[in-house]
C-alpha cells in the first residue's frame, strides 16, 4: 500500500509540474505576442474601433519607419480618428515637408487633430498644419515660421593652430558655403536664394491651411514664436486645450465612435527586434510607457544622433545671447 501511494504521489507531482510548465510557457508566448504586436495591433485584430494616437517628438527628419506606420494607419479599418500628438522645437524643411505629406494623404481617409504639448515649433508646426483642427495648452510655444542654414566659419580658427584645409573641386560654388573658407558674396547669395525659396513655401502652407495673410499676423514674417493664447487669436491654432479636448473634437465633431479608446502607434523598424528593440518593448510592458521612452530615448533617440544636421532647417531654440 505505501509503494503505491507513493507511485500515485509521484504521478500527480508530475502532472503537476507538467500543467505548471506548460502554463508558464504558455504565459511567455502570450507576453512575447503582445510585445511583438503592440497595443495598436490587438485591437485591430480584436476589431474593436480606435484612435490611433501617433507621437512627434524629438528632432524632426525624414524617417522612412514613421511614414510606414501613418500609411498603414491610413489602411487600418480599425482606426477611426488619429490623434497626432507634437512635442518638437522642429528639424529638417525636408523632415517637415515629408511628414506633412504624408499626413495630408492620410488626413483623406480618416480625421485627424494636432494636440500641441510644450513646444510645436517651425518644421513641428507644419505638421500641425497638415491635421483638420489644432489643439493646444495656453503657454505653448508655437510658430516660429522660417528656414534657416547654419554653418560655423572655422578659418581664424584653424589658422591660430597651424592647420591649412586644401581642397579640389569641380566649381566655385561646389560644397560653399564651407566651414574651411570665408564666406564670399556668391555663395551668401545661393544659401539665401535655397532659404527664400523654403520660407516661401512654409508660408503658403500656413496662408492655405489657416485661411490667414501671414503678413497681416505680426511678427509671423520674422520667425517669432507664440504662446498658444496668442496663436489663437492670430488663427495660428483653433482650440486652447490638451488631449481630452481633442479627443473630444474626433468623437463630436467628427462623429468617431465614443466608445473609441486612445491607442499608442509606433514605428516598427528593422532594429525593433535586436537588443535596443527588445529592451525598450521589455521596459514598456513591465513598467509602462514612460520606461519605455526613457530606454528608447538612451539607444535610439534621433535627437542625439542628428546634432550634426545637413541641408535646410526648421527649428526653434531660444538664443544663447
Amino acid at each position: 500500500m505505501l509503494e503505491t501511494e507513493t507511485v500515485l504521489d509521484r504521478r500527480r507531482l508530475r502532472r503537476s509540474v507538467t500543467f505548471w510548465r506548460a502554463a508558464g510557457l504558455a504565459a511567455v508566448l502570450i507576453a512575447l505576442g503582445a510585445l511583438t504586436l503592440g497595443n495598436n495591433k490587438l485591437a485591430s485584430l480584436a476589431g474593436e474601433k480606435q484612435i490611433a494616437r501617433v507621437t512627434i517628438q524629438g528632432t524632426i527628419t525624414e524617417d522612412r519607419d514613421q511614414l510606414k506606420m501613418l500609411k498603414k494607419i491610413a489602411d487600418d479599418d480599425s482606426v477611426a480618428g488619429v490623434l497626432l500628438y507634437v512635442n518638437s522645437p522642429g528639424g529638417t524643411t525636408t523632415g517637415g515637408e515629408a511628414l506633412y505629406d504624408e499626413i495630408r494623404a492620410l488626413a483623406k481617409k480618416k480625421p485627424v487633430v494636432a494636440q500641441f504639448g510644450t513646444v510645436a515649433a517651425s518644421a513641428a508646426y507644419i505638421a500641425g498644419l497638415a491635421t483638420d483642427h489644432i489643439v493646444a495648452h495656453g503657454n505653448t510655444i508655437t510658430g516660429s515660421v522660417g528656414v534657416i542654414v547654419q554653418w560655423p566659419e572655422l578659418v581664424e580658427l584653424l589658422d591660430k593652430v597651424g592647420v591649412k584645409v586644401n581642397e579640389v573641386k569641380s566649381g566655385p560654388l561646389k560644397a560653399s558655403p564651407s566651414p574651411f573658407e570665408p564666406l564670399n558674396d556668391a555663395s551668401k547669395q545661393v544659401a539665401q536664394g535655397m532659404v527664400n525659396d523654403g520660407f516661401k513655401w512654409f508660408v503658403n502652407l500656413v496662408e492655405t491651411r489657416r485661411g490667414i495673410k501671414a503678413a497681416d499676423v505680426p511678427g509671423l514674417m520674422d520667425g517669432r514664436i507664440f504662446s498658444g493664447r496668442e496663436a489663437l487669436n492670430a488663427k495660428l491654432i483653433d482650440q486652447i486645450g490638451g488631449e481630452d479636448e481633442a479627443v473630444k473634437w474626433l468623437k463630436d465633431v467628427k462623429k468617431v465612435p465614443q466608445s473609441a479608446d486612445v491607442v499608442d502607434w509606433k514605428p516598427s523598424s528593422s532594429s525593433g527586434y535586436g537588443f535596443a528593440g527588445m529592451s525598450t518593448r521589455i521596459a514598456g510592458f513591465l513598467f509602462g510607457s514612460d520606461a519605455s521612452d526613457l530606454v528608447n530615448f538612451l539607444f535610439r533617440d534621433r535627437s542625439i544622433s542628428t546634432l550634426g544636421l545637413d541641408g535646410l532647417l526648421s527649428v526653434w531654440h531660444p538664443s544663447e545671447k
